[in-house]
């Protein structure tokens, strides 16, 4: 055995002592707590890592699903979303690897290092324990011959003074003495004993002694010192940090080649490639021009008097022109002055930032263009009238024809040439460049009411568009910029950027981007307020403060209608109060989905939902017969908002063996979802009042009209969680439709995390029932309890069994 030097630092040279041995004690015990919580942690972000990647996963589901992706086929921003979803997807499943790794090689390496150091340390501490038994029980033979020692002394002493004291008395003999000598010798032979005993006793001790404190005990604090070297080196420094590192390391060439994969996607899209299959696809002749013509069989019973494109100029007449033809001039020559305004130029729309974000401007100057050219031709027409009769020096040869008057405007002096200033193609004007180089959603048509549609050229110029805000589509102003002075909220429901009483959840939906805002109205306390909500660093909500004057405000000045005060607020750009920062950047607009409340005419009662009645309406504009679901006043806004769920999740589907929603009623309350009639009414209900004459022909085709609906609305990856007869409708020609998606859930698996209230158990699979776990599987199972309720028309299922005792059947494998 080879043993360590006094000099050398080590566990068996140094930790002999009995401190060190309970100081060697708590380092194991805080190692072993160490493992604990490397364990415990470990766990944790496992749990945390699958967690986060099935929540990555769940959101790559959602991106995919694109609002009317048939309309963006060949976008290349599309495709490239497309990619970075499945990238982020890819980056999910690693994750999630990495996480299965963790668990299975770290943890479970912990687990079996933490086992074996419980149980070195139990043994350590047994042995340690074992160790000082010895040495005590050395100590302990010791001190008993010791004491024994000292016992057989005193006896002896005693025996011999007797001895002493008998001899002299009795002199060279006597009985007595003899007994007082046997004793005496028998207690000297003891103790000679004894004290032979405690001389070996001695030895033997310091020999076992030497023994357990240079042989064994070193031996046993070597062992451990290797044992949590061992711990250190071979265990955690080589093996569970370097895996928790590597498992955890989100640089590796995967996740690289992943990220790689994703710029590769963005690099791909080229703006000037964007848009060339949708232009080929729906690429459209020009709008012909708008020919105004005199009606010749105006001046039929005139008796050639009046011609068709001639001003009559008579003795009746020639007063009045010229009066007239004094005010055109009057009204052009301010006209002209008005457009050499600077606030027309293209240079200082550039700089500012109201003007990209409206096109008061643009519409001004148009206004005023066509002003001009208006009154220059009405004044051309009067003064060449006027100089054929000689009244005028005026230069003659004018055509009066009012189709040329919009191409070529005459010229009456080289002074006076109404000049084209660009407004109405792109090559000088850079407004209207900088719309079709700015990113929008869509750029509508800009119209005038008296002149009709204005087409912009399809030349264009480089332009540097950075330095024009980006524009915002002409309806976001179409009401912003009106001038209005009503009082109050009267015009309010005309404005689009007016929700109604859409509920907070679904405003929140709608406000994604910083300063989206939109105008709603909510009632606290019975009283009824109007409420702007922004997205801004998060959702705030500011209500509109009404002064004693009936004026409204914010912070700011105050205004004498709500149009007016948020058109102030949004085009100032100013917070809409100091604290909350909050600024207007972008009005979000009613959906095309959602209807005014007084469009629909309520008829009749024909049912009752969870939330409301249902009725037999009528469209006011179309005339139409629809069903209207309302929604109760009185409940809560977590109610109305799982009330719109509904029609969130009807809108984006077409197909006819699903009931089609017509739109949303959230000017006003009731709260409202208008969808088609579809005259007769619940399948169940059908098949009861018709089981004598439904053929098995009809009833195979209603199953494969609900087979059909499912797997469309699988295809959409929605989960409808309730399908049963009561909640399909019966159309024309016995078509059936899947209707009531109250419970239904837009994602490929859902986790019922809020109990199992309101479920439908016979019509509910076992999975879900059990788990609370929905996938479109448990739509098939639902699917085959509607056919069972088709073929036995409108039978109950598991009939004459409660619930609970269906469930238990179906449990046991029935």
């Amino acid at each position: 055995m080879v043993w360590l030097s006094n000099k050398e630092m080590g566990f068996s040279t140094s930790l002999q002592g009995q401190a060190s041995h309970e100081a060697l004690l708590g380092r194991q015990d805080a190692e072993i707590k160490l493992l604990e919580t490397m364990r415990r942690c470990l766990t944790t972000k496992v749990k945390s890592d699958r967690e986060y990647a099935a929540t990555i996963s769940s959101l790559t589901l959602q991106g995919k699903k694109i609002e009317r992706s048939e309309d963006l086929v060949g976008s290349l921003i599309a495709q490239s979303w497309k990619d970075i979803m499945d990238s982020i997807d890819q980056t999910a499943k690693l994750i999630k690897q990495q996480a299965d790794s963790i668990e299975s090689i770290v943890i479970e390496h912990i687990s079996v290092l933490y086992s074996e150091r419980r149980r070195a340390r139990k043994v350590y501490q047994e042995e340690q324990v074992w160790l000082n038994n010895q040495f005590q029980q050395l100590t302990d033979d010791v001190v008993r011959k010791k004491m024994e020692y000292q016992k057989n002394l005193e006896v002896y002493k005693l025996m011999r003074s007797r001895f002493e004291e008998h001899y002299i008395k009795s002199g060279r003999g006597g009985r007595k003495l003899d007994e007082v000598r046997e004793k005496y010798q028998k207690a000297c032979r003891k103790l000679h004993l004894t004290h032979n005993e405690y001389v070996l006793l001695l030895g033997a001790v310091t020999e076992c002694e030497h023994d357990l404190r240079t042989c064994y005990l070193p031996s046993l604090l070597r062992r451990q010192q290797a044992i949590h070297q061992e711990f250190i080196t071979s265990c955690l420094g080589k093996g569970i940090l370097h895996d928790i590192v590597k498992y955890s390391d989100f640089t590796t060439d995967k996740f690289l080649e992943i990220h790689a994969r994703m710029q590769k996607a963005v690099d791909t899209v080229k703006p000037i490639e964007e848009y060339r299959d949708f232009i080929g696809k729906h690429k459209t002749r020009a709008v012909s021009p708008i020919r105004f013509t005199f009606d010749e069989n105006l001046v039929d019973d005139t008796s050639g008097k009046l011609l068709p494109n001639k001003l009559t100029v008579d003795n009746l007449t020639i007063d009045w022109l010229r009066s007239r033809l004094t005010e055109l001039e009057t009204s052009l020559k301010a006209t002209q002055q008005n457009r050499q305004n600077p606030q027309f130029s293209p240079e200082n729309n550039s700089d500012s930032k109201i003007s990209a974000l409206d096109y008061s401007n643009e519409r001004e100057e148009l206004r005023l263009r066509c002003q001009e050219k208006k009154l220059q031709r009405q004044v051309d027409v009067i003064r060449a009238a006027l100089n054929e009769l000689g009244c005028e020096e005026l230069p003659s040869g004018c055509d009066l024809s009012m189709e040329g008057s919009y191409t070529d405007p005459p010229t009456i002096n080289k002074k006076s040439t109404v000049a084209d200033n660009g407004l109405f193609t792109l090559r000088r004007n850079q407004r209207f460049l900088t719309i079709i180089k700015s990113p929008f959603k869509s750029l509508p048509s800009i119209s005038d009411s008296k002149n009709g549609l204005i087409r912009a050229s399809s030349e264009g110029v480089t332009t540097k568009a950075d330095s024009v805000p980006p524009v915002v589509p002409l309806r976001y102003v179409s009401h912003l910029t009106n001038n209005q002075k009503g009082n109050g909220n009267g015009d309010l429901m005309e404005e689009e950027w007016f929700h109604g009483v859409l509920p907070r959840e679904e405003v929140v939906r709608l406000l994604v981007n910083e300063g989206d805002f939109l105008v709603r109205e909510t009632t606290r306390n019975d009283e009824c307020q109007i409420v702007l909500s922004v997205c801004w660093d998060g959702h705030k909500h500011f209500i509109v403060q009404t002064t004693q004057e009936g004026h409204y405000r914010f912070e700011g000045p105050t205004f004498p209608s709500i149009q007016e005060l948020i058109r102030h607020q949004w085009m100032s750009g100013l917070p809409v109060t100091s604290r909350s920062g909050a600024i207007l950047k972008t009005p979000i607009l009613r959906e095309r989905w959602e209807l005014n409340n007084d469009d629909v005419i309520l008829l009749e009662k024909i049912g009752r939902g969870n939330f409301g009645d249902v009725y037999k309406a009528q469209l006011k504009t179309c005339k139409t017969d629809v069903a209207v679901k309302t929604c109760k006043v009185t409940l809560p806004d977590e109610q109305k908002r799982k009330f719109l769920q509904e029609g969130r999740i009807l809108k984006q589907y077409d197909h006819p063996n699903i009931v089609k929603l017509i739109g949303i009623c959230v000017q006003k309350q009731p709260i409202m979802i208008v969808m088609e009639l579809v005259p007769g009414g619940s399948l169940l209900t059908y098949l009861r009042k018709n089981a004598s004459s439904i053929t098995q022909r009809e009833q195979l085709r209603m199953c494969k009209d609900a087979a059909a609906g499912m797997r469309y609305l699988e295809s959409k990856y929605c989960i409808h969680r309730d399908l049963a007869a009561r909640n399909c409708l019966v159309g024309y020609e016995s078509i059936v439709k899947i209707s009531d998606f109250g419970m239904s859930r837009e994602e490929e698996e859902y986790i019922v995390s809020d109990g199992m209230k309101q479920i439908p158990i016979k019509w509910t699979a076992p999975e879900a029932l059990n788990f609370g776990k929905y996938t479109s599987l448990c739509d098939v199972w639902s699917y085959g309890v509607l056919m069972w309720e088709i073929f036995s028309k409108g039978g109950n299922p598991y009939s004459g069994m409660s619930n609970s005792q269906a469930r238990e059947k179906i449990d046991a494998g029935n």
